[in-house]
């Protein structure tokens, strides 16, 4: 598979339309490219059997900033995060009461199994409850979670099972929001970009879903990744929440560790990870190192087979 990126200039000619404005094209951060002949990628659940998308449904109030708070957010800063929030204390509140609400009722319910001596009957549902909550709290508990579900160790095996699916069986967001956002980051509707787009993503995950699609210009076919809405404001201000409780914890808890500092590493790359620019730039680099690889080996073994030299290492 090769990964390419467009160029700068616009990505083909487009005729004049009246009615229509066409931007210069630009990479966008929260659009992503992947060209490949196949797309190879696990199936999602039929439309008609996936469970409804709880993190656009119960945590959208998060979603509403202005142009200028979504700049400011485009980069892990404590600081910046701290500015554009401040002045939102009643959304900080609400988030807050909507985290400890959420989980507080689900050890309740936990709680009352154990009264009653259902523990066992009722630890399947509870899993899938608790893979439940942690969608509809957004990705940054979807993180900690997919980071969870890989020590079998420490995790029930019921749990084990229900928190796998985070891995490649997150709920897709609307086709019309996902149709829309693409048109707005790269400046040009989706009939001029595209000859062909799946109806459905052929894959969804905490931050983004994929779908495929065949370029007008070229009729290559392409692997457009696109951002969930909202991401970016859900992790800034969980990851604010995340780092006043982890102070909190530890004066309780007198731990040595600077658990703060643990909270703003993996915000770091989380962030890193939303930004498609910075992934379809490495992937960039990565394919432009393969094909080096690749033809330096062919170099070797047709020096080998010509020249009789040994067989160059590495």
């Amino acid at each position: 598979m090769q990964v390419a990126r467009p160029p700068s200039p616009p990505l083909f000619s487009t005729p004049s339309i009246p009615g229509r404005s066409f931007l210069r094209f630009s990479w966008p951060k929260r659009v992503g490219f992947s060209f490949s002949n196949v797309c190879c990628v696990a199936p999602l659940l039929p439309a008609a059997v996936r469970e409804e998308d709880g993190f656009s449904k119960y945590s959208s109030y998060l979603f509403e900033l202005s142009p200028d708070e979504e700049e400011a957010l485009t980069e892990y800063s404590i600081s910046k995060i701290y500015e554009v929030y401040q002045n939102k204390p009643f959304v900080v509140l609400r988030r807050l009461l909507h985290i400890v609400s959420t989980f507080g009722k689900w050890f309740a319910l936990r709680y009352i199994d154990s009264l009653s001596g259902r523990v066992e009957e009722m630890f399947k549902v509870r899993a899938e409850g608790l893979r439940k909550i942690l969608v509809q709290l957004g990705p940054a508990y979807v993180k900690i979670a997919q980071a969870i579900s890989s020590r079998p160790d420490l995790i029930p095996p019921s749990y084990l099972d229900e928190l796998s699916l985070l891995q490649d069986q997150i709920t897709p967001f609307p086709n019309e929001v996902a149709f829309s956002k693409i048109e707005q980051e790269l400046g040009f509707p989706l009939d001029v970009l595209y000859s062909e787009v799946s109806p459905d993503p052929v894959a969804a995950a905490s931050l983004g879903q994929v779908y495929q699609a065949r370029l007008r210009s070229s009729k290559q076919v392409v692997a457009v990744k696109v951002q969930r809405p909202g991401v970016q404001a859900a992790i800034s201000l969980d990851m604010l929440i995340l780092r006043f409780l982890a102070g909190l914890v530890r004066k309780a808890g007198k731990f040595n560790t600077d658990l703060q500092a643990v909270v703003d590493e993996w915000a770091s790359s989380l962030f890193q990870e939303m930004d498609y620019k910075r992934e379809a730039d490495n992937a960039v680099k990565f394919s432009y190192m393969v094909t080096l690889r690749m033809l330096w080996f062919q170099r070797c073994i047709c020096h080998k087979l010509l020249t009789k030299f040994s067989p160059c290492n590495g």
